[in-house]
């Protein structure tokens, strides 16, 4: 499989494999099937893991942890994550370390090379807002530093944030130093933050990519499909209202195109995400061996050709 540099970190595989899907985020699968799926990632080359405590309350790192059971091949990298909240404040440190404990447990590690905060950044600290936020000033003041920290401390080799919203918070946090290692962004045809969006703001997202690029922070490309939206079929129970189904009708000129070009939805998603300019590695939902190797392959064609970027574009109207 094709490697690309991690921002300023190491090398990594183009792909990563994702806990959503073994953590059974993304429909039904079983322990069984997703310990095979992260064994058949590994045997084929993916050197990234991307778990969090959140996707199945702890079972995608406990997939990990079975799976691989300590034993990491060499080059093989892991990240987990941990969500702090606005009412953390003043014991943030604390906070981020027990979360650290708790995962690698599961992990059956006692290292992770990043070690991401999974709460999105705000401008300011909403007591209102569901959904762990942390406000800008408690990040500024308590969680880099304690990020940094652990770094320091060796308990994790590199920190990051998920950056998906609110681009003059962004344009703070990476514009300041110690400023995050890691940065998992929306990398998708049409852009679409999917239920990750709490925000209408509307900016350019592949010019924040680049310009988080330009400072040294490796960009993980996160949602290429969307949620599912972006594939030839929802293959789970969503509600009407949902994103996903919202984004599934805007994407049919993909699913006309993919036909055309004799591919999957999914496969020619992946290859358009592979593409985008600042991408580092392309995360992936999959649940089970079958959507690993349509992946799989789909990298193995290699990322679209700027001709055929076009060609996406113009029939989602970006052009």
């Amino acid at each position: 499989m094709e490697t690309r540099m991690f921002g300023s970190l190491w090398p990594v595989s183009a792909l990563t494999l994702g806990g959503g899907g073994i953590g059974q985020v993304w429909g039904a699968t079983s322990r069984q099937e997703s310990v095979a799926t992260v064994r058949e990632a590994v045997d084929s080359g993916v050197t990234l893991i991307d778990v969090a405590p959140t996707y199945g309350d702890g079972e995608a790192e406990s997939v990990v942890g079975e799976a691989l059971d300590g034993r990491l091949p060499e080059g093989m990298r892991v990240l987990t994550k941990r969500h702090v909240r606005n009412e953390d404040q003043g014991n943030v440190a604390r906070v981020l370390e027990e979360g650290l404990d708790e995962s690698l447990d599961r992990l059956r590690l006692d290292f992770v090379d990043v070690f991401l905060l999974h709460s999105q950044i705000t401008p300011v600290q909403d007591p209102e807002r569901s959904g762990w936020p942390v406000g800008l000033a408690l990040y500024l003041e308590e969680l880099r530093s304690a990020l940094d920290d652990l770094v320091a401390r060796g308990r994790v080799g590199a920190w990051g944030i998920t950056a998906v919203q609110f681009p003059g918070v962004l344009e703070v946090v990476f514009d300041q130093s110690p400023r995050p290692q890691v940065a998992q962004m929306i990398a998708n045809v049409l852009d679409a933050p999917g239920d990750m969006a709490w925000s209408d703001e509307d900016f350019d997202r592949r010019e924040m990519i680049r310009r988080v690029e330009e400072k040294g922070t490796a960009i993980m490309g996160i949602r290429a499909v969307q949620a599912g939206a972006f594939t030839d079929t929802i293959d789970r129970p969503v509600d009407d209202d949902h994103p996903s189904m919202v984004d599934h009708p805007r994407a049919a000129p993909l699913r006309a195109l993919a036909a055309e070009l004799g591919e999957s939805t999914a496969a020619l998603a992946h290859r358009y995400a592979l593409a985008i300019d600042g991408v580092d590695t392309v995360v992936l939902g999959v649940k089970n061996r079958q959507e690993l190797a349509e992946c799989l392959a789909a990298a193995e064609k290699g990322p679209l050709s700027p001709e055929e970027v076009r060609l996406v574009d113009s029939r989602l109207d970006r052009a």
